[in-house]
């Protein structure tokens, strides 16, 4: 059971051989964390993810109940919840000034891939609570943080964010929900609020809101949105909890998948007795919540890359026990015994497939919290900008072609499963399920694509794009210190130099004509992720290549198989170059065809009559 949530030889890999964590313990912020104290961390944020999470996953599926404006969540989650903060795995990469533990951001989300492999559903309730803290931390007032934070990031008090509402969907701006402001600074909230995620749940004793509202007289769309603290039970200046403060939940939604996270509808101040705090400065609501939002982008990305690596775990396991069917090989010989299933050609394509996206995504996930440790270290405003503006190229990728590959995995490994994925008895079919929400909340993966293609491409006029496609030159140019890998990087040097040129195209169709270049925006953020993939997988190769010439003591791949054969490490070292390979030479080549049509813009989608959809 132990192995089916993720592989942990390939996180040592990406954390140790490809990112080399361990060399930022020769900082003074991170010097604790050398490379035994990463790995002491990663053991035991599995153990407690494999032997206490895990087996609450299925039961997470029957959901919360919900009476009389109280929600209830499966009992077995209250123990859960106190094991997992009495770790402090909330505040794993928080100041220790508020309870956090300091640790690499990198380090942290090697942790999370376990939780949220785990159960999801139950790991939702501590995504949402670390995003408030941290936006807190970020721009509250010293008061709001000492009254806030050592109660949030410890798990005593949970967090959630309040934006959608009946009315204004992803069209924020169109939120309908006020504050008029009171004699004492603080200010009456009204209005409601849906789809938010364990806004009601009865395992902490409070629950901070941060709300979107408008001030009476504020301007109209989103310059008007101011932004505030609205707590369940009102918080007392010496941090104790006062009266109730009129959020009630009025309904929680019967979803698809993630039954074990609430997902609430709560009304703000139905009686009149709703009293929010400004958090930020008026009419800078969205600003702030954008702090917030795009770590909640980057959360989701882990969320649904999670559960497609425990797929991929899970399908693997099963194709190597499954007995059916002869080899392909046996012909009509009567005798034949059947195989594993890892033994039919089109299991060993799907299984390639998942592993190659599990893998890569890894690799970029990661990546993304290494920039984010860059950056904190960072000791001018020019490197600290440089890893800023990588965080921001990548917030649309992790969050939109993570997510959408994501669900691809999980859709094969129902398939590796045959119909005993179909069924609940296995847990795939739980998995796709929960996954599907992913490329949905915290704004679509349609919106990933328009902001990608409309914002961060134009940005610096161009230069953040470009930085991040030099990143893979870089790549490119030392992959061709190999020459056994030239196969690869002459194929993913085409592949750069097309995504170059459709970005231009595609940033110049936008100019002209904005509607046919929108229309190709999720294509864009598409062939972005594939190429980031093959980045991934080449730079990955790169550092395998020279561990495994050097445990087979020759560069001649006859030899190197041979020892593959019979060495654990160069059996994944191996597997690593296959990997690359088989991303490279059998689905990059449908990359090449996704550029040709973004550069043919092609205008039907926006020709089309509203009639002629038909219905």
């Amino acid at each position: 059971m132990a192995q089916l949530i993720a592989d942990r030889r390939d996180v040592d890999f990406v954390l140790h051989e490809q990112l080399q964590v361990g060399e930022l313990s020769k900082t003074e912020q991170f010097a604790e964390f050398n490379k035994k104290t990463i790995d002491l961390i990663i053991s035991e944020a599995r153990n407690l993810a494999i032997k206490e999470i895990l087996p609450t996953q299925k039961i997470s599926d029957k959901g919360c109940d919900f009476d009389n404006g109280m929600v209830k969540v499966p009992e077995e989650y209250h123990r859960v919840f106190k094991l997992y903060n009495d770790g402090e795995w909330m505040g794993m990469i928080d100041d220790p000034q508020w309870g956090g533990q300091g640790m690499p951001k990198t380090v942290s989300l090697a942790a999370n891939e376990y939780f949220y492999g785990a159960n999801p559903a139950f790991m939702l309730y501590h995504g949402l609570t670390h995003g408030a803290a941290k936006m807190i931390e970020t721009i509250g007032t010293e008061k709001q943080k000492k009254l806030y934070l050592k109660k949030i990031y410890s798990g005593q008090w949970a967090g959630t964010m309040l934006l959608t509402e009946p009315n204004a969907g992803s069209d924020v701006g169109a939120l309908e929900s006020t504050a008029r402001k009171n004699p004492d600074g603080t200010y009456s909230i009204t209005g409601s609020k849906i789809f938010i995620s364990g806004g009601e749940h009865n395992m902490v004793e409070n629950i901070v809101h941060p709300c979107l509202a408008r001030i009476e007289g504020a301007p109209p769309g989103t310059p008007g949105i101011s932004l505030f603290l609205v707590p369940k039970f009102r918080v007392k200046d010496d941090g104790s909890l006062g009266e109730f403060n009129d959020v009630v939940c009025t309904g929680i939604e019967e979803k698809m998948g993630l039954h074990g996270n609430c997902t609430c509808s709560l009304t703000l101040g139905g009686k009149g007795n709703c009293i929010g705090e400004l958090i930020g400065e008026e009419n800078k609501g969205m600003r702030a919540m954008f702090l917030m939002m795009n770590e909640a982008r980057q959360l989701v990305g882990l969320q649904g890359f999670a559960t497609a690596t425990a797929s991929y775990m899970y399908a693997l396991d099963y194709a190597r026990q499954r007995l059916q069917g002869k080899h392909l090989m046996a012909g009509k010989d009567p005798n034949a015994k059947s195989v594993a299933i890892i033994e039919h050609p089109d299991v060993r394509r799907q299984l390639l497939t998942m592993k190659a996206y599990v893998e890569g995504i890894r690799s970029l996930i990661y990546y993304g919290g290494y920039c984010h440790d860059m950056e904190a270290l960072a000791d001018s405003p020019a490197e600290k900008g440089k890893y800023e503006d990588l965080t921001a190229i990548l917030t649309p990728i992790i969050k939109g072609y993570v997510t959408d590959k994501a669900w691809e995995v999980n859709s094969h490994a129902v398939q590796v499963y045959g119909g005993y994925g179909y069924i609940q008895e296995y847990p795939v079919e739980q998995l796709l399920r929960d996954s599907r929400i992913f490329m949905i909340y915290e704004g679509t993966n349609g919106i990933q694509a328009m902001d990608l293609l409309g914002r961060k491409l134009g940005m610096k006029k161009g230069k953040l794009f470009l930085d991040y496609l030099g990143l893979m030159q870089k790549t490119i140019s030392e992959a061709r210190q190999i020459p056994a890998l030239n196969y690869l990087t002459e194929d993913f040097e085409t592949g750069v130099n097309r995504l170059t040129e459709t970005a231009l195209y595609l940033s110049k169709t936008a100019m002209s004509n904005a509607m046919n270049a929108y229309a190709f925006a999720h294509p864009f953020l598409d062939v972005t992720g594939d190429l980031t993939m093959a980045w991934m997988l080449l730079w990955r190769t790169t550092v395998a290549w020279r561990q495994l010439a050097k445990l087979a003591g020759s560069e001649d791949m006859a030899k190197i198989r041979e020892k593959a054969g019979t060495h654990k490490d160069a059996a994944f070292y191996y597997g690593q170059l296959k990997t690359a390979e088989f991303f490279i030479k059998t689905l990059l080549p449908t990359t090449m065809g996704k550029f040709n049509a973004i550069n043919a813009t092609n205008g039907a989608a926006n020709d089309m009559l509203d009639a002629s959809f038909g219905g």
